[in-house]
């Protein structure tokens, strides 16, 4: 009797157990989520370090997360007051979401950037491109410069809205990157975290509200502030996704996934709660000295020129230091003057570098210096 009541209060405790976790399900602390998207990467939006990557530089059809590229040229290079004329390309534009631009009509560039985050307005984009770029095609190729200025590799451009074409592709990693770039313009910021607006024609009387497509803003998910949504059969649903808290922000991409705004948020989960900011390398630490050849003192301490901080796994969060020194230097060395630097790396990972400057002046050794040695040698 005993032994049935023993195992029918285990089969309780078990079902508790199991419901529990049914009903609030958590990852445990370190464990990277597990989401469906074929590609993506978690990012800090001010350091550049990766938390998470899944397939980050395979190339794929990027779908409107082209829009930031076409947004941001559209911000620094265009005047958001300027009235754009809409030409007829933009009017027969009608794969997608559209404003439905008529040939003719005018509207600020403002209202098309607005059109093409927010909405992801396809035709908002060819007015955008042949606007400030004088034609299209001529802007696709300020695209492509733009991309190899800030490093995106293995990023390629066509068109500016995100049809899947052949040779128009982009990666997690180049994506992350150019929305990092983009997120440090304050107008981009600000209108990729707006959730609803009123489209405003020049001359008439014609208005269009819309809404942004990001259900995490409009979900209100905790810190979310921006950014971009796409979608095309060959893309898949994707995600930009960007988060501010305790002054951090991350950016989360999300390619081809089965459920893209679940999977930005385990991302961008995974980086606010399982990573602590550990200072790798202090100010004025000590690392070592080094030889100095034809000065008055023969060596010289190195100091680390200024903090470091990363972010790393609460469980596991011993960083390695790589000092990188010449074997020697040469007289005269001047307090404060570069002499190599320590490198920062976290599981294989490069996470940064810190300059490594002489803490002392060191001066040459004159005739008088060399002849005193001479005597006292």
């Amino acid at each position: 009797m005993k032994l049935r009541i023993k195992q029918i209060f285990i089969s309780i405790v078990l079902m508790v157990s199991l419901i529990t976790q049914a009903l609030c399900p958590t990852v445990s602390e370190g464990a990277e989520p597990q989401i469906t998207a074929d590609a993506a990467i978690l990012m800090d939006a001010k350091t550049g370090q990766i938390f998470y990557a899944k397939n980050p530089d395979k190339q794929r059809a990027p779908a409107s997360l082209t829009k930031i590229m076409t947004a941001i040229l559209a911000i620094e290079l265009g005047n958001l007051d300027e009235v754009v004329t809409v030409g007829e390309r933009a009017q027969n534009i009608y794969i997608g979401q559209q404003i439905d631009l008529q040939a003719g009509e005018k509207i600020k560039l403002a209202e098309l950037v607005k059109a093409a985050l927010l909405y992801s307005a396809n035709d908002s984009t060819v007015a955008i491109a042949e606007h400030v770029g004088g034609s299209h095609d001529h802007f696709v190729q300020l695209m492509n410069q733009k991309a190899l200025a800030l490093g995106l590799l293995d990023t390629r451009f066509v068109n500016t809205n995100g049809y899947s074409v052949p040779n128009h592709y982009s990666t997690a990693y180049d994506l992350a990157l150019l929305t990092k770039y983009a997120l440090n313009n304050p107008t981009f910021a600000q209108i990729v975290k707006t959730k609803e607006t009123t489209i405003h024609w020049v001359d008439s009387q014609r208005t269009r509200n819309i809404k942004n497509t990001n259900k995490l803003l409009q979900n209100d998910y905790p810190g979310v502030d921006g950014v971009k949504t796409g979608t095309t059969s060959r893309a898949g649903n994707c995600v930009i996704a960007s988060a501010t808290r305790n002054n951090q922000q991350l950016i989360a991409v999300v390619l081809h996934s089965r459920n893209r705004f679940k999977d930005a948020e385990k991302l961008l989960e995974y980086g606010f709660n399982d990573f602590a900011e550990q200072t790798a390398v202090a100010g004025g630490q000590v690392f070592g000295d080094i030889t100095v050849g034809n000065g008055v003192m023969s060596h010289v301490k190195l100091v680390a020129a200024q903090d470091l901080s990363v972010q790393v796994p609460k469980e596991d969060g011993n960083v390695s230091l790589q000092v990188h020194v010449p074997g020697k230097v040469t007289a005269p060395v001047t307090k404060g003057q570069q002499l190599g630097y320590v490198s920062v790396s976290f599981d294989g990972r490069d996470m940064g570098q810190v300059p490594l400057v002489a803490q002392q002046t060191i001066k040459a050794q004159t005739r008088l210096h060399k002849f005193w040695y001479r005597l006292t040698d």
